[in-house]
C-alpha cells in the first residue's frame, strides 16, 4: 500500500521530522544553520511558522501553505538537503543511502497531520510548546530556548507560565 499524503492548498499543517541517529543533538548544536536552511527555504518558497520547536534530535512545527500551493515536500527536501550540507561528514552512511547520494542525517519519512480546525490547532500547538518539558530538556515550556514559546509570551498569546499546571507530580504533560 502507498501512504497518501494530504494535498490542501493553503492548507496548515503539523510536522514532525526526527535525526536518523536519535542519539545525536545536532540540530541544538548547530541550530543557526538549521536557521538559516529554514530562512533560505522560506525565502523562495514562502510559508508561515504558526510554531516550532526544535529538539536536539527531532522537531515539531505548524506551517501554512500560501493560497494555492500545497507543496511542503518539496520544501521540507529543501530544509533537509541544505541543513545536511553544512555538516561534515562524520554520520555513518548505509550503502541504501549512498546508493541514493544521500546522508544519513534525517530519517528518509516525517510525519504530517492536517489541520482539522481551531481546537486541532490549539492542541497541537500547546503539544509542540509542552515538548522539552515531556522530554526533560526544560523545567518549564518557557525554560527551553528553541521554541516558539517565546513569540507567542512577547504577543500577549500566553503568559509567561504557560504550561506549569499541566506538569503533574511525574512531571508529565497532564490530560
Amino acid at each position: 500500500m502507498r501512504y497518501k499524503r494530504a494535498n490542501i492548498e493553503g492548507g496548515t499543517y503539523f510536522f514532525t521530522l526526527t535525526l536518523a541517529d536519535r542519539t545525536q543533538s545536532i540540530l541544538v548544536e548547530h541550530i543557526d544553520l538549521l536557521r538559516s536552511s529554514f530562512r533560505s527555504v522560506k525565502e523562495r518558497h514562502p510559508f508561515t511558522i504558526d510554531a516550532i520547536v526544535i529538539m536536539p534530535e527531532h522537531l515539531h512545527t505548524i506551517w501554512t501553505l500560501p493560497e494555492g500551493d500545497k507543496n511542503f515536500p518539496t520544501r521540507w527536501t529543501l530544509i533537509k538537503a541544505g541543513f545536511s550540507r553544512t555538516l561534515p561528514k562524520t554520520e555513518v552512511i548505509s550503502e541504501s543511502r549512498l546508493n541514493k547520494g544521500e546522508r544519513g542525517i534525517w530519517q528518509r519519512r516525517y510525519w504530517e497531520h492536517l489541520i482539522q480546525n481551531d481546537e486541532d490547532f490549539t492542541r497541537h500547538v500547546d503539544y509542540i510548546h509542552f515538548n522539552p518539558v515531556k522530554h526533560g530538556h526544560a523545567a518549564t515550556p518557557i525554560d527551553w530556548p528553541h521554541s516558539s514559546i517565546h513569540r507567542f509570551v512577547s504577543q500577549g498569546i500566553v503568559e509567561n507560565n504557560w504550561g506549569t499546571s499541566f506538569i503533574d507530580n511525574d512531571g508529565n504533560f497532564g490530560d
